[in-house]
């Protein structure tokens, strides 16, 4: 067990590559009570959020969710985020826990009239079922047929009223449930015992890492800060400047023209070794980056990570050497994501 966002979190319940394999050939149970939940509402509220957030709010439709930034007035990103669209007025985001205060808090600094914000966070579970079983699991509580991916249906479950969501965090097809906190051990057991004959393991913080890594999701304090910028990030697929002002527009219009200078690239290991976060990157005596995220990868069974690095050396097959303990060990750039999508 360890602390993570002020909670008590297990690291694994057996050992980090059962759980990834079991995830990655079966389905795992993992639980993610630790994150946030916002409920914004009113009517002003489809304003107030198109302002804050990256991505383009028109692009949403009821039952449908997707990934977004927060972003401060210079562009560098607060918190990356879920965005649930419960009803016209009615939304819901979903938060990293380290960041649940500081989120609260900008949304209330930037609140307008006609918008309610209530953190529903200690009174919201959240169970993610992951893998490719994970419809055969959840198909005996609940009819998720019609069910596409990055949408939602709320279902009555056992008598509790569940969010089901088509999304994850691991690279396979999976769900995210989200409910009632007094009811999260009554699921958490119904699921394990419902997936029982499809071998369900629950998964801890170290499996969901590294399935993460390889499917190349960024981490908050990792490949995303307060001093990070999404463009840099690789995740500008989810900032619309198109749209009308957002707060961070003007900094990331000018950060898009002039371009970047640094980049998250996926790399693998050609030697024998672990990367770890911090670890730097050089090539021909010059250091490129560091690395934000690395690991023994179970799938490949070789090291992986991600890293930034600066731009002109960020190409896919670019060999570089990662700096472990004052020993340079040899490794590649490669297409991100390491491992594909396997979904629906």
């Amino acid at each position: 067990m360890v602390e993570f966002g002020g909670w008590d979190m297990p690291v694994f319940y057996t050992n980090v590559i059962d759980e990834h394999n079991c995830t990655r050939t079966k389905v795992g149970l993992f639980d993610i009570c630790h994150m946030g939940e916002f409920l914004i509402s009113g009517k002003s509220a489809f304003d107030f959020i198109q302002n804050i957030i990256t991505n383009d709010l028109r692009k949403l439709e009821v039952g449908k969710a997707f990934y977004t930034s927060l972003c401060l007035e210079n562009g560098h990103v607060i918190d990356d985020l879920f965005v649930y669209m419960l009803a016209d007025d009615k939304f819901m985001f979903v938060v990293n826990a380290s960041n649940i205060e500081k989120d609260f808090n900008w949304l209330i600094k930037h609140k307008i009239d006609g918008v309610d914000i209530i953190d529903k966070s200690k009174e919201t579970a959240k169970l993610d079922l992951q893998g490719p079983k994970s419809f055969d699991v959840l198909s005996k509580m609940v009819d998720v047929s019609d069910l596409k991916r990055f949408h939602f249906v709320e279902k009555d479950v056992l008598g509790v009223k569940i969010i089901i969501s088509r999304t994850g965090y691991t690279g396979e097809d999976g769900f995210e449930l989200y409910f009632d906190s007094s009811k999260a051990v009554d699921i958490w057991n119904r699921l394990l015992e419902l997936g029982k004959d499809d071998g369900i393991q629950p998964i801890g913080l170290g499996a969901r890492d590294t399935l993460r890594i390889e499917a190349g999701y960024s981490l908050y304090g990792h490949e995303l800060n307060e001093h990070i910028n999404p463009i840099e990030a690789s995740t500008g697929f989810v900032v619309k400047l198109d749209k009308d002002n957002f707060i961070g527009k003007d900094a990331l219009v000018r950060i898009k023209e002039r371009g970047i200078l640094r980049k998250v690239v996926a790399f693998e290991m050609i030697d024998r070794a672990i990367p770890r976060k911090g670890y730097t990157i050089v090539k021909d005596g010059t250091e490129l980056g560091y690395v934000t995220s690395g690991t023994m990868s179970p799938t490949f069974k070789k090291g992986i990570g991600l890293a930034f690095v600066k731009v002109n050396e960020s190409f896919v097959g670019n060999e570089i050497n990662i700096n472990i303990r004052g020993k340079l060990y040899l490794a590649k750039i490669v297409k991100k994501p390491i491992y594909a999508y396997n979904g629906r």
